[in-house]
This record gives C-alpha cells, sequence and structure tokens, in this order.
C-alpha cells in the first residue's frame, strides 16, 4: 500500500477524496442532527439523507457525461460547483428554512453521484489492474479514519458555534480538493467520442449500456443483487441511529456523532485489513464477510444499552469498507474503461433506488414502530443478503478489465 501512496499523482487523488470526504461527512451528520433540533422530529431529520440519496438517482445521465469527458477536468468543475452549492444552507436559521437543506442534499447527491463515478474511473486509470484490491483497501481505510474524526467534529462545532463554520468549512474543502486534482500529471486522452457500433446505438442505448454490462456479468450481477436487499438495512439505519440515541440511550441528538465515530473506529480497523481478505477470500466472499459484521452490529445496536450499543455500531462500522471495497474492485476489474462511468452510475442507481425507498419509509416506520424491531428486521435483511452472495458460483477475476465487453462466468 505504501508503494502506491509514493506515486505524486496517486497520493494527490487519495488527499482530494480524503479532504472532500472530510468537509462533507462533518457537514451531513451536523445537518440532520441541526434539523432534529429545529424541527425535534427524527423523520424530519432521516429525510436529510433521503434527500441526498434522490438526488444521486440522476447517475444514469452521468455516468454517461462521465465516459464523454477527461475525468480529471470534470472532477474540478464538480468541486467548484459543490463549493458554491452549499453556502445556502447558511441561510437556514429556525424550522421554516428546512426545505433549504432538502434542496441543498438533492443537488448535493447528484453532483457527488457524478464525481464519484469521475473517481472510480479515474483510479481505474492511474492504477494497474493487479493494485485495484490493494488501492480500494487504502482508500477505504483512510476514509474511514476521516469518518472517525468528521462526526465528532461536526457535532462538535454544532453545539459550539452552530452550522456556520461548518458550512464554510466544506465550501473550503471542496476549493482545495479541486486545486489538488488540477495538479495531478496524468494525460488522459480528450473526450471519448463513441466508436462506430456505438454511433449506430440510439441515445438510450447508450445511456443504459452500463446496466446492461451488469447484467451480462454474473459476479457483478449477483454482487448487485445482494447489495440491493442490504441497503434496505442500511437505509433505515439513517433514521434509526437517532432513536437508538433518543429512545435507547436518552441521549441528546448530538451523540448521533459518536455513534458515528464509533461506526469509522471499526471500519478503520476493517479498510486496513481489506486487501488481504480480498487476496486471500476474493471480492465477492469479502462482501459476505462484511454482510455478516454487519447483520451482527444491527443486533448489538437492538439492545438499549451503551456497552451493547457501542459493540454493535463497530462491528457495522467493520462490515461497511468491505462491502464497499470488495465491491468497487469488483467492478473495476469486470468494466472496461470505456463503459466504467457508466457501470459505476448504473450501480449507484440500482443500489440507490432501494436505498432511498427504504430511508424514506425508515423516516415513517421510525414514528410507529419500535425502533428494536426495526433494528432486527434489519439484521435479517443483511443475512439474507450474505446467504444468497455467498451461494453464488461466480468468483471475481483477478486480472485486467476485459478492453471490450462484460466477462462472463458460470451463473
Amino acid at each position: 500500500m505504501r508503494a502506491l501512496l509514493v506515486r505524486r499523482d496517486i497520493l494527490l487523488l487519495v488527499l482530494a477524496r480524503l479532504i472532500d470526504m472530510a468537509g462533507s461527512n462533518a457537514l451531513w451528520i451536523a445537518l440532520g442532527v441541526r434539523v432534529k433540533e429545529l424541527t425535534g422530529s427524527d423523520s424530519a431529520a432521516g429525510l436529510t439523507f433521503f434527500a441526498f440519496v434522490l438526488g444521486t438517482l440522476g447517475a444514469p445521465l452521468c455516468g454517461a457525461v462521465v465516459d464523454r469527458l477527461r475525468r480529471a477536468p470534470l472532477l474540478i468543475a464538480l468541486n467548484l460547483f459543490s463549493m458554491v452549492l452549499v453556502l445556502p444552507l447558511l441561510l437556514v436559521h429556525d424550522r421554516h428554512g428546512i426545505w433549504i437543506c432538502y434542496a441543498v442534499m438533492v443537488l448535493y447527491g447528484l453532483a457527488n453521484g457524478t464525481s464519484g463515478s469521475a473517481m472510480t474511473a479515474l483510479t481505474q486509470t492511474l492504477i494497474p489492474p493487479e493494485h485495484l484490491g490493494d488501492a480500494n483497501g487504502l482508500l477505504q481505510t483512510l476514509l474511514q479514519g476521516v469518518r472517525l474524526v468528521a462526526p465528532l467534529l461536526g457535532a462538535g462545532v454544532l453545539s459550539t458555534f452552530d452550522l456556520a463554520p461548518l458550512v464554510v468549512g466544506d465550501a473550503a474543502t471542496f476549493a482545495l480538493a479541486a486545486l489538488l486534482v488540477a495538479l495531478i500529471r496524468l494525460r488522459e486522452n480528450g473526450p471519448r467520442h463513441p466508436g462506430p457500433e456505438e454511433e449506430r446505438q440510439a441515445a438510450g442505448a447508450r445511456l443504459t449500456a452500463g446496466f446492461r454490462h451488469i447484467a451480462g456479468t454474473p459476479a457483478l450481477r449477483q454482487f448487485t443483487v445482494a447489495t440491493m436487499i442490504a441497503v434496505i438495512a442500511f437505509g433505515f439505519s439513517q433514521s434509526v441511529l437517532f432513536a437508538v440515541v433518543d429512545s435507547g440511550l436518552h441521549r441528546p441528538p448530538a451523540f448521533v456523532g459518536v455513534l458515528g465515530a464509533s461506526q469509522a473506529a471499526g471500519a478503520v480497523v476493517a479498510g486496513a485489513g481489506a486487501a488481504v481478505l480480498m487476496r486471500r477470500a476474493g471480492e465477492a466472499r469479502t462482501v459476505v464477510f462484511g454482510l455478516v459484521l454487519s447483520a451482527a452490529g444491527f443486533l448489538l445496536t437492538a439492545v438499549p444499552a451503551l456497552p451493547a450499543v457501542v459493540p454493535g455500531t463497530v462491528l457495522m462500522g467493520t462490515g461497511l469498507p468491505w462491502i464497499i471495497a470488495g465491491g468497487t474492485t469488483l467492478l473495476q476489474r469486470r468494466t472496461p474503461a470505456r463503459l466504467m462511468g457508466r457501470a459505476d452510475a448504473a450501480l449507484g442507481v440500482l443500489i440507490g433506488v432501494p436505498q432511498t425507498a427504504a430511508i424514506a419509509v425508515g423516516a415513517a416506520l421510525v414514528a410507529l414502530v419500535d425502533y428494536r424491531v426495526m433494528l432486527v428486521l434489519m439484521a435479517v435483511l443483511t443475512s439474507v443478503a450474505a446467504c444468497y452472495l455467498a451461494t453464488r458460483t461466480a468468483q471475481p477475476a483477478t486480472g485486467t478489465p476485459p478492453p471490450n465487453g462484460p466477462v462472463t462466468t458460470s451463473a
């Protein structure tokens, strides 16, 4: 892993991603807490995350843009756009301004989904295929380290100074991330023009190419099905964690930041071992292990006592980097560069739709159903996803991404 960071372009890309995520994570958690404080509603707080995920559903069009443009300049433009986008949050002072939070988060989700696809594609370009697992494991370790500090920072700044410093700080991190990407020396090819076969396709067919690639590649299809089941549970958790803090632990809303930090602590440890686990067990099995740990974490969090909730959130955090790193590496190794933006965007939509629905349903259910019942249901869903993926026969490839189309394996 250290060998990757001595390469200047990779180091700049990683730093840009870390700085971007540091500002965003501090703001996201604080914004949810702020909405909770202004409205007194767990559902309203959960809907801030729903608005963000709703914005990511524009990913198919965004993925097509990523595949037609150079990724580094696109990332610079997206960071500058996001820098300006967060500033209206400075106008939120009471419950009448909550709509601004939701509107900003929708656009934030759209920009974040596009930059995520561009980042995945640029990483595939910068890093040799045999080192993708190491790179994604390293990135998850560092990102989860940021998530360890950012929620506490966001909640602390909010309780001491209000929301404004976090908004300004997030805008500054976007500006710095844009500068770091601009310093990358990689000279990508110019905007990619479709080949003759693609030119004959209708615009709709080009937009759906990522979906067809995932459907035609068994390993990707199986991972996607499992993840679509699991994200329902993770979607519920956005609102349930507020209920755990309020009804279960009887703590103030800002304590959600402490639970977020405990999740990140487990994720840091797991992220450090993700690359080793992928080399020994493969990407799909790594995802399975992550799902199992998350299910155990949901069950522990259902116990209304701090000695159970903290280890439970640690286990939830431990599972996430294995799911993300395993899935990202699998996608990069099974997808040609010309489709990377659209495939990543398609995966984002396939996962984002059930997650968006789950966040909305979870925000409503948490007001009607005991949060402990919801956590047990979340554990069941995650376990079903793990069992499904564990019984599939397609194994992840470990070589170079296919140059022209999807690889097919046994179903």
